[in-house]
């Protein structure tokens, strides 16, 4: 007789799988980050030569950390110094400063190069920065003073020095080949980098000063009629391919690709030229919420690129026109993996971070030439290939009819009418449930729980009316659109319409209480670290996000009556369900009291409320224990109230 596999364990799902990030290929040779939850969360840089195996160049105590709009990103960039060696430049977590180390010199140590923040001589977070070798300094953003600057920094040490002050955010600086021209992004509140942003371009004059500075493409920089015309897009990660700079705008509804040929050496005082490469129903870019995201890569002398189609991903070569040939071709590469992220492309090699629905995420290198390709997992999966629940596409009709989607997972053996479902809800808002991989996921199907991941209205990956679904509606489409994907599998007969439970951390924390207050499809509830107060979050939250609910809800303070129309603890007396909440009490995003004002009210109200807080952790749970906790916790209260 045939066995069902073991229900997977909360330590081999959370705790000891590291999380891979922005891997860089130069001089042959693979770097990339590391965070290891079985380290409390500390990332380390590692490095991997032709043939040879994965090395660590920053060992504890070194923890690689970008502090910049708090998300970070961008904590390393790898480059060449003067003399053409390999060099990175990195942000210490412990002491909040820049360090460079020498890749070439085989038992090198970091040397500081930045003055510590305590000591007065400037006061900030770095991060988000490239190597300038002809000028051996580091270029990256200053946050600091309420706002963002583009500052230098000499790879011999010294202060941070000023080169652009950007109107409020700026990010992403993308140095051409010769090393002439900078380019780079800016935003400015109340709009998000995915709503309304611009690339600016810049000369670098014989002092290594920016001149010249302006806006090329973007909302309101007036360089097309659409944009001239004041409408929103939004670009990201400038990038030179030879002496052309190409970009991702979503000005004709998608984020897809443009270029400005010889933007290198054409007069700043011209009107750029910029030429759509590859108009599809495809997004070349992912919301801009840390540094160091990269979805294109130049390797020399092809422009490689990855495209998402409603919520798959894939690695495609950018044929870029003649002047005998006014098109441009998409060439798809054949690989096994949906889910990417992090490109980086090199002499013919390409890398990046990929996963699929079988294959956990590792790192990917082709070799284009042969169509080689090898993926290293960041860890052996503990799962055989059969014991894998496989991501089903779903499409549903949610809030006003708007055909939506989302990833159904079934349980172990298969959906049933009376198997427990877990409705995911996944944070932003604006971002997406992708379909590599996910043990935790897992972990709930192997138990008998089916899963449906939800792509709600405001998600990326399906162009930007389906993300501008939720302007001025959050709380009302995502929590419908919630429901309505739970709705669909019950009336498949995949699941029972009495063992429905909701979960979500940060906005899709958010999501599930309000999802709990504002219907009554769900029987259960799980908040991380969730909004449950708009007016307090409106008041009382970091600079990057500080307007970020004036589009998602409306302009504050005159539209306070929607803000507590929407905030779940106006309304929490209509919770009539058990509720688990998870808060890290560093938070500075969404801080704790919002998490203890909330369970204080469902106590008063006879809820069974269960409270786990986490004195070390901030926004986002990095520490693998910590993760073990919240998913063991979570499965354990909600078979309880189901009484499975």
């Amino acid at each position: 007789m045939r066995t069902s596999p073991a229900p997977l364990s909360a330590e081999l799902v959370l705790g000891r799988t590291p999380a891979l990030k922005e891997p860089q290929l130069l001089q042959g040779v693979l770097y990339w980050l590391e965070q290891r939850p079985q380290e409390q969360g500390r990332t380390t840089l590692m490095a991997r030569r032709p043939g040879g195996t994965a090395e660590e160049l920053t060992p504890g105590p070194w923890n690689l950390r970008c502090r910049v709009h708090e998300y970070g990103g961008g904590a390393c960039a790898i480059g060449r110094n003067g003399a053409g060696n390999a060099v990175a430049v990195f942000v210490h977590d412990g002491d909040r400063c820049l360090w460079r180390l020498d890749l070439g010199q085989p038992g090198a140590e970091p040397q500081r190069l930045t003055p510590c923040p305590a000591e007065g001589r400037f006061n900030g977070a770095l991060g988000g920065g490239v190597i300038d070798p002809r000028r051996q300094r580091w270029i990256g953003v200053l946050e600091q003073g309420g706002r963002d600057q583009l500052v230098a920094v000499s790879l011999g040490g010294g202060a941070p020095q000023p080169l652009h002050p950007a109107q409020d955010f700026c990010g992403y600086p993308a140095l051409s080949p010769d090393g002439m021209r900078l380019a780079w992004v800016e935003w400015q509140q109340p709009h998000m980098p995915w709503e309304r942003s611009q690339l600016w371009l810049a000369a670098i004059d014989g002092q290594g000063q920016l001149e010249a500075a302006r806006p090329v493409a973007g909302s309101g920089h007036g360089s097309t009629n659409a944009e001239a015309s004041g409408a929103d897009c939004s670009v990201f990660q400038p990038l030179w391919a030879g002496t052309d700079l190409v970009v991702a705008n979503d000005r004709s509804g998608f984020w897809n690709l443009e270029r400005w040929p010889q933007a290198a050496v054409a007069p700043l005082t011209t009107a750029p030229h910029w030429q759509a490469l590859l108009p599809m129903a495809a997004e070349f870019a992912m919301p801009q919420w840390v540094f160091g995201m990269a979805t294109t890569a130049w390797d020399g002398e092809r422009l490689l690129a990855m495209a998402c189609r409603n919520g798959r991903w894939q690695l495609g070569q950018v044929a870029l026109p003649s002047p005998a040939d006014s098109g441009s071709h998409w060439t798809p590469i054949e690989q096994p993996f949906c889910d990417l992220a992090g490109l980086s492309a090199e002499a013919g090699r390409i890398a990046c971070v990929a996963s699929g629905p079988s294959q956990p995420s590792g790192l990917l290198e082709l070799e284009l030439a042969q169509g080689h390709w090898s993926h290293t997992p960041a860890a052996p999966c503990p799962l055989a290939a059969e014991a894998i629940s496989q991501p089903e596409e779903l499409w549903f009709a949610g809030h006003g009819d708007q055909p939506t989607q989302a990833w159904y997972y079934p349980p172990q053996g298969g959906g049933h009418p009376q198997a427990p479902l877990l409705v995911k809800g996944h944070s932003g808002p604006t971002g997406m449930a992708r379909t590599g991989l996910s043990l935790s996921i897992q972990y709930w199907t192997s138990r008998g729980w089916g899963v449906v991941d939800v792509n709600y209205g405001g998600s990326t990956g399906f162009g930007r009316a389906y993300r501008e679904r939720l302007q001025g509606q959050w709380g009302v489409v995502d929590v419908a659109d919630c429901a309505a994907a739970a709705n669909a599998v019950v009336e498949r007969g995949l699941a029972s319409a009495e063992r429905i439970a909701i979960e979500g951390g940060s906005a899709g924390g958010f999501t599930t209480l309000a999802a709990l207050c504002f219907t009554d499809r769900f029987r259960a509830g799980a908040s991380r670290y969730g909004v449950a107060d708009l007016s307090a979050l409106a008041a009382d939250t970091h600079r990057f996000e500080a307007r970020y609910l004036d589009g998602l809800v409306g302009p504050w303070p005159a539209a306070a009556a929607t803000y507590a129309a929407r905030s779940p603890l106006q309304h929490a007396d209509r919770i009539r369900c058990p509720v688990i909440f998870f808060q890290g009490l560093e938070d500075v995003v969404v801080p704790p009291e919002q998490t203890e004002r909330m369970a204080d009210a469902l106590r008063r109200n006879g809820i069974p409320v269960e409270v786990h807080l986490f004195a070390d952790e901030g926004h986002g749970f990095r520490n693998g224990a910590t993760q073990v906790t919240v998913l063991e916790a979570t499965e354990a209260f909600f078979r309880r109230h189901f009484q499975l």
